[in-house]
């Protein structure tokens, strides 16, 4: 009963980070969907452009989540002082991040060229990188301001938010894709451009909102006094930021080296994989979501030093996760004939997708709960293990094994989702029992008597 109300209340908190977190997603699968409607090597030069950015993108995205953890734990302690100092030093190092990733990106550009892709898509694909390299400041900086309302757990405001960008999203793509009301039809330096503007007009509203309204304005502005840098602060949070951002990064560079060596094969194929890793990643803003909703509960309840709680959070989260990804699974494989249509209708790149789906719908389960797992182990500032955990089975076991079955045993593109399956499933064990080994052992340091042997 207790683990049913703590997953209630997860799922409770999780919910509104679901739907932002869905929104957001959404922004690329209307590019994808959008572009994809033009022909399928515009399809594949944003499959392209995904793989290149994704782990410099997410990298930004990971020094975000040291701001839902640390605000949380300060508002776990009451202390609205500390919450808005850590607002004030999380923002300004995730705006130095942002800054530098999209510098980054720029100066990189010429990568797409030197692949392996075809020319055609290649260069297609420039201008596209160039202007979805500058909207990571926005989104970055978006994010940012999120994480702190979400750790204050008042996740409803990055929700609104961001499902209003979804319709400016398509309108913009509408107009600048395909050319309408006189203007130029761009086609995928249209959904660029879209993107950017979307993304820049929701963190201003949002950036608006933390400073002006009440609920959010008592730990903003109303805690200047506490607006100054301090090495110890950032040095908190970078050591929640820096391992956050390799975990996603080791996990989301496995998937972008996968579609790399599968736009190696040939284009039908890359086309095919964005397709269904669009559908995973989709899914996968559920799991990201209550992996989250987690990891703040975890954080509220690690300020209070209440291994109880964390243990039985911990616990419903993950069969949470369990369940959910067990569903996706039969999604992925009742559907895998129809879903890869909303993305393109070439009869080559539709077979192909639907029988990578059903690979997708393997590694539901796995993808789930290494994500709940991961966000646990972080509520409790536990980084650096998992951090390694993650490397070795993404990038010493999954990535090698996934080359050898495409490329010497000729899967193609089967052998490398192959590869991905094995890594997640790694992640998913070693984190799960990890957490449960380390809830177990507080528990019994703080109260003996209260950890009876076998549970």
């Amino acid at each position: 009963m207790q683990l049913r109300t703590e997953a209630r209340k997860t799922i409770h908190l999780a919910f509104p980070i679901i739907l932002g977190e869905m929104a957001q997603m959404s922004l690329r699968l209307i590019d994808t969907a959008m572009v994809g409607a033009v022909n399928y090597k515009q399809l594949a030069a944003v499959a392209l452009v995904t793989s290149v950015m994704n782990v410099p993108f997410l990298f930004g995205i990971g020094i975000t989540l040291s701001l839902s953890q640390t605000v949380s734990m300060a508002h776990g302690r009451g202390n609205k002082a500390q919450v808005g100092h850590y607002l004030f030093n999380g923002f300004w190092l995730c705006v130095a991040f942002a800054l530098f990733i999209s510098l980054g990106l720029e100066a990189t550009k010429g990568i797409l060229f030197h692949l392996g892709q075809e020319p055609d898509v290649a260069r297609l694909a420039l201008p596209y990188l160039r202007l979805m390299g500058w909207s990571v400041v926005p989104m970055v900086l978006f994010m940012a301001l999120k994480q702190f309302t979400d750790g204050l757990q008042l996740t409803r405001t990055g929700m609104l938010l961001s499902l209003v960008g979804l319709p400016l999203n398509i309108f913009l793509n509408w107009l600048l894709i395909f050319g309408h009301w006189g203007l130029p039809r761009l086609e995928i330096v249209g959904a660029g451009w879209g993107t950017l503007i979307t993304r820049s007009v929701t963190f201003l509203i949002l950036a608006g909102i933390v400073l002006k309204h009440p609920t959010f304005r008592q730990y903003s502005l109303a805690q200047r006094r506490q607006w100054h840098f301090n090495g110890k602060t950032i040095k908190e949070l970078l050591h929640i930021g820096i391992p956050s951002s390799f975990q996603i990064s080791m996990e989301t560079g496995a998937f972008a080296i996968s579609g790399i060596l599968i736009g190696t094969i040939d284009a039908v194929s890359l086309a095919a994989h964005q397709i269904a890793i669009s559908m995973a990643s989709m899914t996968f803003m559920v799991s990201l979501g209550l992996s989250q909703a987690g990891s703040i509960r975890i954080s509220h309840a690690f300020g209070r030093n209440d291994w109880n709680s964390i243990s039985r959070i911990g616990k419903s989260t993950l069969a949470t996760a369990l369940s959910y990804g067990l569903f996706c699974a039969v999604l992925f494989i009742v559907f895998r004939g129809q879903f890869p249509f909303l993305f393109n209708n070439n009869p080559n790149v539709v077979s192909t997708a639907a029988w990578l789906l059903l690979f997708a719908a393997i590694f539901q389960v796995s993808d789930s709960t290494q994500a709940a797992s991961a966000g646990l182990l972080r509520g409790i500032k536990d980084m650096k293990i998992p951090t390694f955990y993650i490397g070795m089975a993404y990038w010493v076991v999954g990535i090698p094994a996934g080359c050898l079955l495409a490329f010497v045993w000729n899967m193609g593109a089967a052998g490398i989702w192959t590869g991905l399956i094995i890594g997640l499933t790694m992640v998913s064990l070693t984190l799960s029992i990890r957490f449960r080994k380390l809830s177990r052992a507080q528990r019994a340091e703080v109260a003996p008597d209260a950890v009876p042997q076998g549970s």
